[in-house]
């Protein structure tokens, strides 16, 4: 027996919803119809941040209380408008992954049960050259969004004294993310080394509550960890406007500085982001106009680097780096196993 279905118009183009009913977010009991909906109403917002990008999508074929599949590569099925870009993975791999070019490739995204977007910070035309630094303000164990807000505002006050322009959002889930535009000049080595450095001075600047130690045991557990790492390759984040998979259906929503230090998490859900969205609009639209160049953190880095501190850890899925220190956790490094370049050395 068919499953229920209604077509939706999106512009020029005719989705299929399949199982429209299907609870979603078991909080409230948003439904696949109501999470298309939603999309619908921030599309000019979802489909800015997506634009472009090689995306990952997060898919719940049966709501977000049910399975996760973390989707790289373009879902069998797609009709022939819904475009792709190839990309390569660390492994050396590669795969045809989604590129969001018009809204309704989000809504047949979501037909195929994707709840979750999250993009590159390159675009197609240049996927090995990041046009996006982004900073991941990640609260350890012991801290919350309060706290993510306060090393925010550390993170304003040091782009301001560089020039840049950063565009905040809340993660969805305890965080905070800051945005920056830049020229895609570099690759995925630089801007990451450019991210580090960036974290570094935030580190400087708020000691204690902020860290940059790659190994969660080196952590501090009531610090925000700044993520250097969220700038590798093929690493993502949830998009601007992305609802996150959790029973309530929070979303990761665009917040202006002045208005950070005083909303919550749960100001931000599928239930009231159209609303916003309709009265405020996209607070991103101007983030395509405020291109910045990354030389001055390059220079940090190579300041730190003179300093003797040098490069972090790469994921684990990544090939050893040149100048990267040894990938192990310290509570199990064996000195006399490695060699200087953090090489593993044969026993």
């Amino acid at each position: 027996m068919a499953s229920p279905a209604v077509e939706i118009e999106v512009g020029s183009r005719t989705v299929r919803i399949s199982n429209p009913d299907r609870v979603y977010f078991s909080e409230r009991g948003e439904t696949k119809l109501d999470l298309v909906n939603y999309y619908l109403s921030v599309g000019d917002g979802i489909v800015r941040a997506l634009r472009e990008r090689p995306c990952m999508l997060h898919r719940y074929p049966e709501g977000v209380d049910g399975e996760k599949i973390y989707q790289k590569r373009l879902p069998k099925g797609a009709p022939d408008w819904v475009e792709t870009v190839e990309v390569s993975f660390p492994s050396g791999r590669t795969a045809d992954e989604l590129c969001v070019t018009e809204l309704a490739s989000v809504a047949w995204a979501v037909q195929m049960s994707t709840v979750e977007f999250h993009p590159w910070h390159t675009r197609r035309a240049a996927v090995e050259k990041p046009d996006e630094l982004r900073i991941d303000l990640d609260p350890g164990p012991a801290a919350g969004f309060a706290e993510a807000k306060q090393v925010a505002a550390v993170v304003h006050e040091v782009l301001g004294e560089l020039g840049a322009v950063g565009w905040a959002k809340t993660s969805g889930s305890k965080g905070v993310h800051v945005y920056v535009r830049i020229e895609p000049r570099f690759g995925f080595r630089e801007v990451r080394r450019a991210a580090l450095a960036f974290a570094r001075e935030v580190e400087r600047r708020a000691p204690g509550l902020v860290t940059t130690n790659w190994w969660k045991e080196e952590r501090p557990d009531g610090a925000i960890f700044l993520d250097y790492n969220q700038n590798a390759k093929d690493r993502t984040i949830a998009a601007a406007y992305s609802v996150r998979g959790k029973p309530h259906g929070p979303v990761s929503a665009p917040v202006t500085w002045d208005e950070l230090p005083d909303v919550e998490m749960a100001d931000f859900t599928i239930a009231t982001m159209p609303a916003r969205f309709a009265s405020v609009g996209d607070l991103w639209a101007g983030i395509d106009d405020a291109v910045w160049d990354i030389e001055p953190l390059l220079e940090m880095a190579d300041r730190d680097e003179r300093d003797g501190v040098g490069d972090a850890p790469y994921p684990p899925n990544y090939p050893k780096q040149e100048g990267e220190p040894p990938r192990v956790q310290p509570s199990k490094k064996v000195a006399a196993h490695w060699d200087d370049q953090g090489h593993r050395m044969k026993d």
